[in-house]
């Protein structure tokens, strides 16, 4: 079973509990999936299958959306308010404050990675020595917030939702922490769904229930997506019948025998009849290298 299949992650869950269950739902041992989401997130998590899984690293950083709510006032150790409360102040913030305040996180931002993150530092996560009780420093990091859009407010429960659109790597939970601390009262994240991610949007996604429905039926497969179809933001090359042979064989091409080269960077490469064979990198020699060859179950 190759392909992509577009998950909307349910809340309670890691994302390792989602493949678990999808390994037990589609009968493969072959899965993963590109991007982290905490257990008390939901939405967008795209999940790879059977061979395209070689591909995971190669699956462009793409901008992320975001719908968060979060309560001021409060603060706690892991930034979401399943944390324990470490800090409680009194609020005097209005909803044009947060709004004003808002504005001052687009565009280029400098973020710490909280330390109940997946960030591994030394061959061990952040969060592992978090539970340890250990906190050590960490490299700050620059993301980019496209936009940022105040959904609700209700000045009387202290309670906002956003939408956040910004780049890949970027905590929303150090966001809104950070928000918080601007208007001198902290705040907690208390929702989190992710509604774009790897060029897919939420209402492209599927929940378990529905592919296991769907793998009762024997008709999962209608369900699984091209992996070409998250690496379109890369260039396409179209090879011909000798040099799509050397290509799946792991063989260079010659640049200048190619009917498009770049000067560094990767590119999808497809054959004449529009079969797509895998990757390919220029890196300024004069052949384009094998990247990764994508196999299909036939050609086992």
């Amino acid at each position: 079973m190759n392909g992509i299949l577009t998950v909307d992650k349910p809340k309670g869950i890691t994302s390792f509990g989602v493949i678990a269950k999808l390994r037990r739902i589609l009968n493969e041992k072959k899965i993963g999936h590109c991007g982290t989401l905490d257990p008390m997130a939901t939405g967008v998590m795209t999940v790879l299958c059977g061979n395209c899984t070689r591909f995971c690293l190669l699956l462009p950083d793409t901008d992320k959306e975001y719908i968060a709510s979060f309560s001021l006032g409060i603060e706690t150790d892991t930034l979401d308010i399943t944390g324990r409360v470490i800090s409680e102040k009194k609020v005097n913030v209005k909803t044009l404050d947060v709004e004003n305040a808002l504005n001052n996180f687009t565009g280029e931002i400098v973020q710490v990675p909280p330390m109940y993150s997946a960030v591994s530092v030394g061959g061990e996560r952040l969060y592992e020595l978090a539970r340890k009780g250990i906190e050590i420093e960490r490299k700050p990091r620059i993301v980019n917030i496209y936009n940022t859009d105040l959904l609700a407010g209700d000045e009387n429960s202290n309670e906002y939702k956003i939408r956040v659109a910004c780049s890949s790597g970027t905590y929303i939970r150090s966001l809104i922490s950070d928000l918080g601390n601007s208007l001198g009262c902290g705040a907690v994240l208390t929702s989190l769904r992710r509604t774009k991610a790897n060029g897919f949007d939420i209402t492209d996604c599927n929940s378990l229930e529905t592919l296991k429905d769907a793998a009762e039926k024997g008709i999962v497969s209608e369900y699984l997506l091209p992996i070409d179809q998250a690496l379109k933001d890369y260039p396409e090359i179209i090879v011909t019948d000798n040099q799509s042979v050397r290509f799946k064989n792991g063989g260079e091409l010659f640049t200048e025998r190619l009917s498009m080269t770049l000067d560094r960077g990767y590119c999808r490469v497809y054959n004449r009849t529009g079969v797509f064979l895998g990757i390919g990198e220029f890196d300024g020699s004069d052949t384009m290298k094998v990247k990764r060859v994508y196999k299909s179950d036939e050609q086992f």
